[in-house]
């Protein structure tokens, strides 16, 4: 039971999945506050574009 003990707090596999746990969280956390600060933004430019083309009419000949 000692020897097991031993090895397991010598293994460091396990912190290798947590680094990348953390780097995948701070993306992810990332991507949310650019998307809060960015969306707003976007959706007043889209409907300034639909508006836009919505009056444009279409010529025939």
């Amino acid at each position: 039971m000692l020897n097991f003990i031993k090895n397991f707090a010598k293994d460091e596999s396990g912190a290798v999945t947590v680094d990348w746990v953390v780097l995948t969280a701070a993306i992810v956390g990332l991507g949310i506050a650019i998307m809060t600060t960015v969306g707003g933004a976007t959706a007043d430019l889209g409907d300034l574009i639909s508006g836009s083309l919505a009056t444009q009419g279409i010529a025939t000949y």
